[in-house]
């Protein structure tokens, strides 16, 4: 595990390093010899068709957009209209204890991007730190993750539980151009973010579902899971397993009530990319 996996500042859309996207330019170029005739001077080129963008495979619907009656704010200005959107659906009392209330969408996106990758950025995180600190138990020699570590998580873990996924998809779905605006701001131009959303939650319902002690070394100053296998994992699988397997439970759970509601609206309107 990276060292910052265990570095309970953030949760479950916690994580990660912004990913630095680099754009290649293509060049051209021609050679010439003494023997060849000089070219023919020609009116100017035609310019470049654009890249195609990639294949959307999983489409938001077109008719989505039309089912609104208001539009989405600027991406800079969505701040107040996302958290009043949430409000409705997890309520006034976790919205204010957990939601970090700037830069939402940005940081949302940020943090879906980077799940299924090996580090994190915290400081990006769209929710509060988990308070306390990481809890462990046994010796030295022996050192394990301490069920008590899993307390810590049980109010943001209940107030997912709670929360309609269809009613949260709909929010999604109203201000789906803004989540793909910052989608492209990362540095991806034709791809698509709903594309990259299923795409994590499938890398997250991959995490191991680990009962019994969880040993741990502590090669420098960070604590590592001591399985091998759990160690080279995404930072989303890490973080639901660190969270203990009653609560990964859950968030699988709603994991895949979402990501059902997400596509029921591509079958029931036999569009796919």
């Amino acid at each position: 595990m990276q060292d910052e996996a265990f570095m309970d500042r953030a949760f479950w859309w916690v994580a990660a390093a912004v990913a630095l996207i680099i754009l290649g330019a293509g060049y051209y170029y021609y050679r010439t010899h003494r023997n060849v005739p000089p070219p023919v001077a020609q009116g100017p080129l035609p310019a470049p068709a654009p890249a195609p963008a990639a294949p959307e495979h999983h489409p938001i619907p077109a008719d989505e957009a039309a089912a609104d009656t208001v539009a989405p704010p600027a991406l800079e200005d969505s701040d107040v209209p996302v958290r009043t959107a949430l409000l409705g659906v997890f309520g006034d009392k976790p919205v204010s204890q957990f939601l970090v209330p700037k830069d939402i969408i940005r940081h949302i996106v940020v943090t879906i991007d980077n799940l299924p990758r090996k580090k994190v950025a915290v400081e990006l995180r769209p929710v509060k730190a988990t308070p306390g600190t990481t809890a462990t138990a046994g010796s030295e020699d022996a050192r394990v993750l301490a069920p008590q570590n899993y307390e810590r998580y049980a109010p943001l873990v209940q107030a997912l539980r709670a929360a309609d996924a269809k009613q949260l998809t709909r929010v999604y779905f109203h201000f789906y151009p803004l989540f793909q605006q910052a989608y492209e701001n990362l540095g991806y131009p034709s791809q698509y973010f709903n594309d990259r959303l299923i795409e994590v939650i499938d890398d997250m319902l991959k995490a191991p579902d680990v009962q019994g002690p969880i040993e741990l070394v502590q090669p420098r100053v960070f604590f590592e899971y001591k399985d091998r296998d759990l160690e080279s994992r995404s930072a989303g699988q890490k973080l639901l397993i660190r969270m203990g397997p009653a609560n990964a439970a859950v968030v699988k759970t709603k994991l895949r009530e979402l990501r059902s509601a997400i596509l029921e609206r591509e079958k029931t309107t036999g569009k796919h990319g």
